[in-house]
């Protein structure tokens, strides 16, 4: 099968792989339909085994979750949400007993709502704007994204980085990442002070306007419970959910 919700497994599956590949510390592997993807920041999503398929190669996951397992970071299995019943033992054996679903979000570019893509306050980022990306982003999350986003990843072949400014001032970021014709949406984050003033709406809207124009004919997201609404402003429709099992 080639349906949607496959077509976004694959594209997601290229873009974690691919960051890992480019970020300065990280590290991938593959056997069979399963890979290992490892970025050594604390976000148990980028540090990850993972089969996309329906019915996974439990022994190959396996061996890619030992492969992670390793690196001694925050850590998850991932995989699609008909899949997880099928996997829980084996991530118990890991430690991983804490499971959480991972809605995923989708949107036609016929359907997509681009209010706010032109806006000038959303500018291209470059790699030598790294630096000025990866505080943005730690601020705009609340999180240390360490070096996840140093190096070249900014001009990465598939990979677009946005800078949302305010007087001046870089306040939000935004990622796209091209796979063929899906485009994922990532790094969505405004200062917590200069949320309300719609540069999170106009950050989604220039990636997904870029994604559009570069051939995507669908992009999709793993929306948090604060961009919910908004995605669905902007036509986004929940199309799958997938399963996450991390440590307690």
């Amino acid at each position: 099968m080639n349906t949607l919700p496959d077509r976004i497994a694959a594209g997601w599956a290229d873009a974690v792989s691919w960051l890992a590949e480019v970020t300065p510390q990280g590290r991938r592997a593959a056997r069979g339909p399963a890979g290992a993807v490892i970025t050594r920041t604390p976000v148990t999503s980028l540090n990850a085994a993972y089969d996309m398929s329906r019915e996974p190669d439990l022994a190959a996951l396996d061996e890619m979750a030992a492969v992670v397992a390793r690196y001694e970071v925050p850590w998850s299995i991932i995989v699609r949400g008909e899949a997880a019943d099928a996997v829980a033992g084996l991530a118990a054996r890991h430690g991983l007993t804490a499971r959480s679903p991972m809605p995923v979000m989708a949107c036609a570019a016929t359907d997509a709502v681009l209010d706010g893509a032109s806006d000038p306050a959303i500018r291209v980022a470059g790699a030598d704007q790294s630096h000025l990306y990866t505080r943005v982003l730690n601020a705009g999350f609340g999180a240390d994204f360490g070096g996840l986003m140093q190096g070249g990843v900014l001009e990465a072949p598939g990979f677009t980085g946005y800078l949302a400014y305010r007087r001046g001032r870089a306040v939000g970021t935004g990622l796209g990442v091209l796979s063929g014709e899906t485009a994922g949406v990532f790094n969505i984050g405004v200062l917590p002070a200069e949320r309300g003033r719609g540069l999170g709406r106009a950050l989604a809207a220039r990636t997904l306007a870029d994604g559009f124009a570069a051939g995507a004919t669908t992009a999709y997201l793993h929306p948090s419970h604060d961009g919910w609404a908004l995605y669905e402003s902007m036509g986004f429709r929940v199309v799958d959910t997938w399963a996450a099992f991390a440590g307690e």
